[in-house]
């Protein structure tokens, strides 16, 4: 058994130009018409051309009234009206354009089953709608955090109007999904200061009574008759009925002015709370009233003046090649195939 040499096993490029030019004829004719049926089949008559329109926006990093816009007494701050979102706000706005809302909304008003020839009798009628809608509708966020909204249809006029619609509808359907919760949010706030107002009453109520029972202010109340205690049994002696008043109201202050002192401390605290949650109240109510944007529209569609797809050169490039390196392929197996079969001389 004889080793091969190196030389023998190398490639050699310059065989294969040479096979190649041995059957050129049949590579070039391939070639060509491959080429020639691309050029044809991709014309406007069998392949409808495409036209693409593109928002760009970048999200807000909140789209609450009352945190960007009314003094926050009781957190760290509001946040600035003006300033964009990052990555995770992206990808929120990217959940919501891809929400049922938005494309059954779209789907709706296009009329896209009709505009997309579907069958609405059909058995797959959705998952034909969605695979279109999916393959000409997309949304992607870009290395600078913004999020684009692509859209492709026959139509440029149809596709700029969805892809501008689209948009609207993504500060719509985000606002709306918050407006839930600040609802929500609102009725529970509501609730507590109603229930925090009555008690502050009712404390008011107690305190209006004990007044009445001559305790106004224990403290001050309790100093100055213990003074005029002092005075009235100097000046008048202990048996006295100057000192017999004053000691039935300290008596008074006495029997009242725990209650008192609890009753007003308690009110103070109450009122403070209930301020606090009057804050919270009316920021609610803006929150449930008043919109702000969800994103910042850095450009609107326009219609396309040009087609996107299919790209006709393009195609017949790949099509010419794809058929040329398969001619050959087929071409060599053939053959080799051939060439196995010979009979080898002894």
């Amino acid at each position: 058994m004889q080793n091969k040499s190196v030389s023998d096993t190398a490639f050699d490029s310059t065989n294969l130009i040479v096979y190649m030019y041995q059957w050129r004829k049949p590579l070039i004719l391939v070639t060509l018409v491959a080429a020639v049926l691309a050029g044809v089949f991709s014309a406007p008559f069998f392949v409808k051309p495409m036209y693409k329109s593109t928002v760009t926006v970048f999200p807000a990093t909140t789209n609450s009234p009352s945190k960007t816009l009314l003094p926050q007494q009781f957190s760290g701050g509001g946040q600035d009206i003006m300033e964009f979102g990052e990555e995770e706000q992206a990808e929120q706005l990217l959940q919501i354009l891809n929400s049922d809302e938005i494309r059954s909304r779209i789907v709706e008003k296009f009329h896209l089953l009709h505009h997309y020839d579907i069958d609405p009798k059909g058995k797959y009628v959705r998952t034909e709608l969605f695979k279109t809608f999916n393959s000409n509708i997309s949304f992607r966020r870009t290395e600078f955090m913004s999020v684009e909204i692509n859209v492709l249809d026959t139509d440029p006029d149809t596709a700029a109007l969805i892809a501008n619609d689209i948009s609207e509808l993504l500060d719509e359907v985000k606002n709306g999904i918050q407006r839930v919760r600040a609802r929500q949010g609102l009725s529970i706030i509501e609730t507590e200061y109603t229930s925090l107002k009555s008690e502050v009453k009712n404390f008011e109520d107690s305190l209006t009574a004990l007044r009445f029972k001559g305790v106004h202010d224990y403290e001050a109340q309790s100093a100055a008759y213990s003074d005029q205690l002092g005075t009235a049994i100097i000046e008048k002696g202990p048996n006295s009925k100057e000192v017999e008043a004053i000691q039935e109201r300290l008596d008074t202050l006495a029997k009242y002015g725990g209650s008192y002192v609890g009753i007003r401390d308690e009110l103070q605290y109450l009122k403070e709370e209930l301020v606090k949650v009057k804050t919270k109240l009316d920021q609610a109510k803006v929150d449930v009233s008043a919109n702000l944007p969800a994103s910042f529209t850095v450009n609107q569609a326009f219609a396309a003046e040009k087609k996107s797809y299919p790209t006709r050169w393009l195609i017949v490039a790949l099509s010419g090649l794809g058929a040329f390196v398969f001619t050959l392929i087929v071409i060599l197996v053939l053959d080799t195939i051939r060439n196995a079969k010979k009979p080898k001389a002894d």
